[in-house]
């Protein structure tokens, strides 16, 4: 019984990832809804969520902010660029749909392979940016060639975030309501903490060893290192 009440055990650490993971997802939804901040957001989120596999996180909120502050000026570029591109690319899709005949789906087929490699881009930039200090240039280069190089983790990722989305096209309004209630409590948290778990292994492949052994003497402070075009 008295194993139950110890606050090592497995429950009641399950309970407190997930109680975290509730409070870094209202911090993430609030901090987004100013538009032009929601790639600080993400930023911070993936900050957290990378600790938080690696057990060394401390205090969620100063955890978050203090990321959501060092990367908000980049942040907010990377943010605007990928909105920027994301509006061309749906404009260019309607436009590709609505042409008949073998140049429309040309140009559809074209677009949608532009559509995917902009999707692996978002899914690593914030990551990349979260974990590295380099340029907005060489963060969009690395989080490409990362997400290329290592295409199997790639499409997993794509797989896990992109099933949640799936769901919501289910025709049942009590399906919908439950995934948009997971996704406002617990959802956007989940994926990247999932995720993360990803990206750890693809990021370590680029700190020098004396970086990686340096973490684990002490908790990281900002940004970890800075890497070159991969």
């Amino acid at each position: 019984m008295g194993r139950f009440f110890d606050m090592d055990n497995r429950f009641f650490t399950f309970m407190s990832r997930v109680s975290d993971l509730i409070i870094l997802n209202l911090l993430c939804i609030l901090c987004c809804l100013p538009i032009v901040t929601a790639g600080a957001s993400i930023t911070a989120m993936f900050y957290v969520t990378l600790k938080m596999v690696r057990n060394e996180e401390a205090y969620i909120a100063k955890s978050f902010f203090k990321s959501f502050k060092q990367n908000l000026k980049q942040s907010i570029i990377i943010n605007l660029i990928m909105l920027v591109t994301g509006a061309l690319l749906y404009f260019d899709l309607t436009i590709a749909k609505s042409m008949s005949g073998l140049p429309g789906k040309a140009l559809s087929v074209i677009f949608m392979m532009i559509l995917l490699l902009y999707v692996m881009v978002f899914i690593y930039i914030y990551p990349v940016l979260a974990k590295f200090y380099n340029t907005t240039k060489n963060t969009f280069i690395n989080a490409f060639l990362m997400a290329i190089r290592h295409l199997p983790y790639t499409l997993l990722m794509l797989l896990i975030t992109a099933l949640p989305v799936a769901i919501l096209y289910i025709p049942t309004f009590k399906v919908q309501s439950l995934v948009l209630m997971l996704f406002v409590l617990i959802g956007f948290a989940t994926i990247a903490y999932i995720n993360s778990h990803f990206f750890v292994k693809i990021f370590d492949n680029y700190i020098p060893k004396e970086n990686t052994l340096a973490e684990e003497g002490q908790q990281e402070q900002g940004n970890d290192s800075q890497v070159s075009g991969s």
